[in-house]
């Protein structure tokens, strides 16, 4: 089987021997580590917080952001003294790295937000993932190769891209602080723009205005806590920002055509099906 390579700007070729991906929930007031990092690891960070030392160094990293840990450095992980935090993870094994190319991933942002193509792209990863297949590994290690890919250039967008950075701005905010109780003007303001301008902006750029992203970014990450969490629905609804649960069924179905319920029901009987055949292998083994 052949290794899947990856080319960071014009370095020779990073061969990737293996890739995995995961979800976690810490309980309040959880730690991991300390550890020494032996690999390329992408962590996002959906719901909690995260305080990250890494070789002593105390970092915060925001919620709803992936954080780029690059090999070489001791870790410790801090995670939300009062509530749970969920984050899920990316890590490839490198057969080698360069000097070179370890420079260039030095000099990346330690954090970027969590875009939705890295948040489909991670689903996609655990859901091929779950299959238990050694068939899949080439899969795996190709959409490893993929996430980072992906968050190189999604670093690199921050520098030349032609958004407005007042749009670049009131996402960020949105994919922070998206659990608050944000309006249009709360944008406006932190974006430095009027809120008239900031719908126009939006609405020329992503085809919705600022309000509506926040909606469907809520939706997006309340169905992502419906599938892999064992929160009440009311406790999802809230975690995401809306008022009540009813606002947040009634958005849910309109988005996925199926009701919270329905999510959570379907996770769980996949989880069953997953559980049944890891003991079925367990005992053949």
């Amino acid at each position: 089987m052949n290794n899947t390579t990856i080319r960071a700007a014009e370095n020779p070729p990073l061969f990737i021997k293996n890739a995995n991906a995961g979800s976690i929930v810490y309980p309040p007031g959880g730690q991991y580590g300390p550890r020494f990092q032996n690999d390329l690891q992408l962590v996002l960070l959906h719901t909690g917080s995260m305080n990250i030392y890494i070789d002593g160094v105390s970092n915060q990293i925001p919620i709803g952001h992936v954080v780029f840990l690059k090999p070489g450095h001791h870790e410790k992980f801090i995670f939300a003294k009062e509530e749970e935090t969920w984050h899920r993870w990316i890590t490839i094994t490198a057969e080698s790295l360069s000097e070179k190319m370890l420079d260039e991933y030095e000099s990346l942002p330690l954090y970027i937000p969590i875009s939705d193509k890295m948040n489909q792209l991670m689903s996609l990863m655990m859901a091929i993932h779950r299959d238990h297949s050694e068939d899949n590994h080439e899969v795996i290690c190709s959409l490893g190769q993929s996430s980072m890919l992906l968050y190189i250039t999604e670093c690199r967008k921050q520098y030349i891209s032609k958004v407005h950075p007042s749009v670049l701005m009131a996402k960020e905010i949105i994919h922070e602080k998206f659990h608050e109780d944000l309006s249009l003007k709360d944008l406006a303001d932190k974006s430095g723009v009027s809120p008239e301008h900031l719908i126009r902006l939006f609405q020329k750029l992503e085809n919705k205005t600022p309000i509506q992203y926040l909606w469907q970014y809520r939706i997006e990450r309340g169905m992502e806590l419906l599938r892999n969490t064992g929160l009440p629905i009311g406790e999802i609804a809230y975690q995401t920002g809306f008022k009540t649960s009813y606002h947040f069924a009634r958005l849910v179905k309109k988005h996925a055509g199926s009701t919270p319920s329905e999510i959570q029901k379907q996770a769980n009987s996949l989880l069953c099906t997953e559980k049944k055949t890891e003991s079925s292998n367990s005992s053949k083994r």
